[in-house]
C-alpha cells in the first residue's frame, strides 16, 4: 500500500492539476456548404472534404438502382 512521505498541500495539489482541464473543440466552416465541422473530418452535412465529394449522401443515391 502506498504511503505518502509528506503532506501534499492543497496549493501544490491544485498546480499539479491545473493542466488537466479541456480545451473547447475548434470547428471551422466547411469549405463546400459553409456548416461548422471538425478539422480534418469529413463534414457530416454535405461528404465533402478537402473540396472533393467522399461520401455521397442518401438524397443524390438512388437506392433501387443499387439494390438490383
Amino acid at each position: 500500500m502506498a504511503v505518502q512521505q509528506n503532506k501534499v498541500s492543497k496549493s501544490r495539489r491544485n498546480n499539479r492539476r491545473a493542466h488537466d482541464a479541456l480545451s473547447a473543440a475548434n470547428p471551422n466552416e466547411c469549405d463546400n456548404c459553409g456548416e461548422l465541422k471538425r478539422p480534418h473530418h469529413v463534414c457530416p452535412s454535405c461528404g465533402h472534404y478537402a473540396e472533393r465529394e467522399v461520401i455521397a449522401q442518401a438524397n443524390d443515391v438512388d437506392l433501387e438502382d443499387d439494390a438490383a
